[in-house]
C-alpha cells in the first residue's frame, strides 16, 4: 500500500437500505494484516487470559456467533475488527494476542491486542486490572519480535508497515470520568479532553516508531446515549431515559479537538496516513432515527434491563430479548453485532477507499 499524506474524515453516510447495512462495491485497499488496540468495542478475548472480573467468556454472550459460544467478545456476535478483517479479505476473525494456541499464520495476518475496560489513561485499566494501552503498546512489541521469529526481519517490517491499525478507546476514561471523583479532583472537563489527547498522541507516536503507517482512530461515541449512563436514577426510578446532554457535549468536544490534532500529528510523522472514525454522529442518529435502521429499543440493552442497580453487563441469570437485531445495544454499554454492522458499513464506504 503506497503510503499518502492525508488526513482522513469518515463522516456519517445513510446506508440503510431495507433497513440494513449495505456495503459499497467499489475497490478496497489491500493490507496484510490487522492490528487493533483499544477497549471492550474491539477486544476480542484477551480478557480472558488475564485475571479480571471485565470478562464476557460465558453465556449470552456470543449467542450469535460461530458455534453460539461466548468467546470473550462484549457482544452477541462478531466486533468492528472482525467484520473489517473478513471484508478485507485478510481473514474472518482478529484473534487475541494473549491466546497462547496462536498459529504463525494468525500472527502474520495480525492479532488484537485490546483489553476490555481499558482507556488512553492508566488509572482506567488499574481499576479492574485490564491490559493498558501502555502495556498493549509493550505486547506490540513484542509480537514484532515474534513476527520476525516467524517471517524474518525484513518481511516482519514489510507487514507491520502495511498492516491496517484500529484504535478504538477513551469511552471507559469518561464513564469513570463521570461517576468515580478520581480524576475530577485533578481536571476539570476540558483539562481531561487535553490529557487523554495528549495520551494518544504519545501511542501513536510510539505506534509509528514501531513501524505503523496507516490509522484509524475512532471518536468518543455519545456516552450520554449509553444505557448504562442513562438509567433511571434513585429519584426516579421509572423515570424517562433520557440522554445526558452535557456528556455529549463534552465527548463532542473531544472529538473535535481530536479532529483537530491527527493532521497535526501526521504532519509530524512522515508515511503516515490516520483516518478519523466519527462514531458519534452515526450513533445519534441510529439512536434518534433508529426505525430507519430497523431497531425498536435504543435505551435498554439486550441482556440488560437497565433496571435501577442493574449490572452493566449481562450474566447468565439475566433474561435475554428475543430478537437481539432490534436492539442497539446488547448489554449496557455494547453495541450488537447489528448496530456494529453499520458502524463497519460507514468506515467501509466512506474511509478504506480512501487508503487506496
Amino acid at each position: 500500500m503506497a503510503a499518502i499524506n492525508f488526513f482522513l474524515i469518515c463522516s456519517l453516510v445513510f446506508y440503510t437500505c431495507n433497513a440494513s447495512a449495505t456495503f459499497s462495491s467499489s475497490p478496497l485497499p489491500k493490507f496484510p494484516a490487522i492490528l487493533v488496540f483499544g477497549d471492550s468495542v474491539v477486544d476480542t478475548g484477551n480478557n480472558n487470559y488475564i485475571k479480571t472480573w471485565v470478562k464476557a467468556n460465558y453465556p449470552p454472550y456470543g449467542q450469535d456467533y460461530s458455534d453460539h459460544l461466548p468467546t470473550g467478545r462484549f457482544s452477541n456476535g462478531k466486533l468492528l475488527p472482525d467484520m473489517l478483517a473478513s471484508i478485507l479479505g485478510i481473514k474472518d476473525s482478529v484473534p487475541p494476542f494473549l491466546d497462547p494456541t496462536l498459529s504463525e499464520n494468525d500472527l502474520i495476518t495480525g492479532v488484537n491486542f485490546a483489553s476490555a475496560g481499558s482507556g488512553f489513561d492508566d488509572l482506567t485499566s488499574a481499576i479492574p486490572n485490564v491490559v493498558s494501552f501502555s502495556t498493549q503498546i509493550q505486547l506490540f512489541k513484542e509480537y514484532i519480535e515474534r513476527l520476525k521469529g516467524i517471517a524474518g526481519e525484513v518481511k516482519a517490517m514489510e507487514i507491520t508497515n502495511s498492516a491496517l491499525v484500529i484504535i478504538n478507546a477513551g469511552t471507559n476514561d469518561w464513564v469513570n470520568f463521570y461517576d468515580i471523583p478520581t480524576r475530577k479532583l485533578h481536571f476539570n472537563a476540558s483539562e481531561y479532553q487535553d490529557f487523554e489527547l495528549s495520551k494518544l498522541h504519545g501511542f501513536i507516536k510510539e505506534l509509528y516508531k514501531s513501524g505503523c503507517r496507516a490509522m484509524i482512530i475512532s471518536g468518543l461515541p455519545p456516552i450520554g446515549c449509553l444505557p448504562v449512563q442513562r438509567t433511571p436514577s434513585v429519584e426516579k426510578p421509572e423515570g424517562e431515559r433520557h440522554c445526558l446532554e452535557d456528556q455529549n457535549r463534552d465527548c463532542e468536544a473531544y472529538n473535535q479537538k481530536l479532529v483537530k490534532l491527527l493532521p497535526e500529528i501526521q504532519a509530524t510523522l512522515p508515511g503516515t496516513k490516520i483516518g478519523y472514525n466519527d462514531v458519534y454522529e452515526i450513533f445519534v442518529d441510529i439512536i434518534i432515527h433508529h426505525q430507519k435502521y430497523g431497531f425498536e429499543e435504543t435505551t435498554k440493552g439486550c441482556c440488560a434491563s437497565g433496571s435501577l442497580h442493574a449490572s452493566q453487563f449481562c450474566d447468565t441469570t439475566t433474561p435475554t430479548c428475543e430478537n437481539p437485531s432490534k436492539f442497539v445495544f446488547w448489554d449496557m454499554i455494547h453495541p450488537t453485532q447489528t448496530a456494529y454492522e453499520y458502524l463497519v458499513a460507514q468506515v467501509v464506504n466512506t474511509l478504506l477507499p480512501n487508503f487506496l
